[in-house]
């Protein structure tokens, strides 16, 4: 059978599995190329570094990036050097000496895109990149080709495992944020600095590029709005469980008729729907078009194999020629698509909740709800959980007078009051919150998470 060849540059991870497919299952990739994609060369910075899951034939390895860029044999590349440098200069320069490109790098896509794409363009070649959002799952040849048909209304994804592997842990086993995240970097979910997963970044990365295929715009991925996970705390997931939700951290993208809306946040999502039951270092993506409603996607969203799935399916759609069709009809990061900035975050509408550590004793809650009346705040439910009261050492001096009645000994009780409200703006809660945490009567930092469909 003919034989394409093509190439590998990094193999980390994702780039021995990328192998490894290519290698082990050639029949397999043969049966939907139509020929073999021989695997002819993999550059490397290190070339004394152990590689034990894959066995690579002999001199296939390089540590010289020229054995790719001069064989003109090589017609695809699976670039797969994560960060922005020198990724950026050594796609530029496998473009430009004629080679097609596949890439799971999502940072450098949100961050270069339309220069790569632009330069993609002209000299007529293909980025391909299906790899970079949710891993395995097929997301974005699905909104940019199978759901071409229709006007996407929203997306809502988990968009990230690594934050999502961190909830679940603590929703099922009661552990804290941080033995949570400890657990993860012990499996390989979480980096030694896992900031860029927990603090929501890397989510919305992926939400930027997949608000550029769904929408038709470029969104900057700066100006997301994002909160990450670092301040859910066990309470919480126990409060959300009560209510009938799970707390997951969700991207969300919807058109509205003033722009499109954008965030990133902690989100309690209802117990049973498809979202809410995404446990582990899983993924999955909620679509709605109008025309064919909701679709849902879930799977592994990072981990050797299932990226390299998606990374083998790029290279295959390249050499056959399905890749740069769409390439050139998409003109993706080009300026026929509009730079847009997110709607006005504090006025995005939706549901709260709310917890806060109060003073056990009479008036507490009228003060609270007078502060959220001044704000249109309309409350959905109350919860308030005698069995959960802590007591809290004072010392006589830091009372004030209205305070000395409830304190025994130099203790204060204190009780947890959860608010579930009605339809507001985050702006009115946000103000709302930042005074009653000013209220005497509440202690320690106030939570406020966005309330799903």
């Amino acid at each position: 059978m003919e034989k394409t060849k093509v190439g590998i540059v990094g193999m980390g991870t994702v780039g021995r599995g990328v192998a490894r497919l290519l290698l082990n299952f050639g029949d397999r990739t043969a049966r939907h190329a139509g020929r073999i994609l021989w695997l002819e060369r993999a550059v490397v910075r290190d070339l004394s570094k152990p590689r034990p899951d894959v066995d690579l034939p002999d001199n296939v390895l390089s540590a010289d990036l020229d054995e790719i860029l001069e064989d003109q044999g090589i017609v695809a590349v699976a670039q797969l050097i994560g960060g922005l440098e020198p990724a950026r200069t050594i796609m530029l320069r496998l473009l430009e000496s004629g080679k097609n490109v596949v890439t799971a790098n999502k940072a450098l896509l949100a961050e270069h895109g339309p220069e790569l794409f632009d330069r993609a363009r002209e000299l007529g070649r293909s980025i391909a990149f299906e790899a970079a959002v949710a891993g395995g799952i097929p997301i974005v040849t699905n909104i940019s080709q199978c759901l071409s048909a229709n006007q996407i209304n929203s997306i809502a994804g988990i968009l990230n495992g690594t934050s999502n592997f961190i909830l679940s842990e603590m929703e099922e086993s009661g552990a804290s944020y941080s033995d949570a995240v400890a657990k993860a970097q012990e499996l390989g979910y979480a980096e030694a600095d896992p900031s860029m997963d927990v603090d929501g970044s890397d989510a919305a990365q992926k939400l930027a590029i997949l608000a550029h295929l769904a929408f038709g715009v470029r969104v900057p991925w700066r100006e997301i709005p994002l909160r990450g996970i670092s301040s859910v705390n066990p309470a919480d997931l126990r409060y959300a469980e009560k209510l009938g939700y799970r707390i997951r951290l969700l991207a969300v993208a919807q058109a509205v008729t003033d722009g499109v809306e954008l965030h990133v946040s902690p989100t309690l999502v209802p117990i049973g729907t498809p979202l809410a039951e995404v446990r582990g270092a899983y993924n999955a993506v909620r679509v709605h078009g109008d025309a064919v409603g909701s679709v849902f996607y879930h799977g592994l969203g990072a981990g050797q194999m299932p990226t390299a799935s998606a990374v083998v399916a790029d290279l295959i759609d390249t050499v056959v020629g399905r890749l740069p069709i769409t390439f050139r009809t998409l003109k993706l990061w080009s300026d026929d698509y509009a730079v847009v900035s997110p709607k006005d975050p504090g006025m995005i509408p939706g549901r709260f909740y709310m917890r806060f550590d109060v003073d056990d004793r009479p008036g507490v809650l009228a003060q609270i709800t007078a502060i959220l009346g001044r704000y249109q705040i309309s409350i959905a439910a109350v919860i308030q959980h005698p069995e959960e009261t802590t007591e809290k050492e004072l010392s006589a001096t830091a009372l004030t007078a209205s305070e000395t009645e409830d304190v025994g000994n130099g203790h204060k009780l204190i009780v947890p009051l959860v608010i579930m409200t009605h339809e507001t703006t985050e702006k009115s809660t946000r103000d709302a919150v930042s005074e009653i945490a000013r209220l005497d009567c509440v202690h320690g930092e106030c939570t406020r998470m966005r309330v799903g469909n």
